[in-house]
């Protein structure tokens, strides 16, 4: 156990605040889509290893999964998944004239003219080659967030869907 500042902070809270955070500063550099992470995930496994062993004090020899598990640590791939998702999201709290929205903006703005260096106006073989977090979370946030169009003629008044075979059903 540690005393910190004047407060008592467990082993695993040290671990928590204080490691991880400086181990994974600007990790979206080197993880985003298709690029080969096995380096940095050697030497991270090899640090949460070390971490799990530290906290609970068990010998070095102990299964990793089974020390992750009774420290309370999810392993760090899970870990460093679940920071992309928000790191995917944060674009989109942002201001509407902020410059990273307007390159990732995928609807047209009718008050403005398009802008030409959007990620919507590269081609593939040119969002291959600029591989990088703006360009994979521009992919993957528009999963996440569905196009939307408030003009589709499915939204016109009288539009419904019906069902023509109500009496009909289907065993699978």
């Amino acid at each position: 156990m540690c005393e910190a500042f004047g407060k008592f902070i467990t082993r695993n809270q040290l671990y928590r605040c204080y490691v991880l955070s400086i181990a994974l500063y600007s990790f979206q550099l080197w993880f985003y889509n298709n690029v080969p992470m096995s380096y940095h995930m050697k030497i991270l496994d090899k640090m949460q290893r070390r971490a799990a062993i530290y906290i609970l004090g068990a010998f070095k020899t102990s299964p990793i999964e089974g020390i992750e598990a009774i420290a309370g640590i999810i392993p760090i791939k899970f870990h460093l998944q679940k920071l992309t998702r928000r790191s995917q999201i944060r674009p989109f709290v942002l201001l509407t004239n902020h410059i990273i929205r307007d390159l990732m903006d995928d609807l047209p703005n009718l008050s403005k003219k398009p802008n030409p260096h959007s990620v919507r106006s590269l081609t593939n073989q040119q969002k291959n080659i600029a591989k990088g977090h703006l360009i994979d979370s521009c992919n993957k946030a528009y999963d996440i967030f569905p196009f939307f169009s408030p003009l589709s003629p499915e939204f016109t008044p009288g539009f419904r869907i019906t069902d023509n075979f109500s009496d009909c059903f289907l065993l699978i």
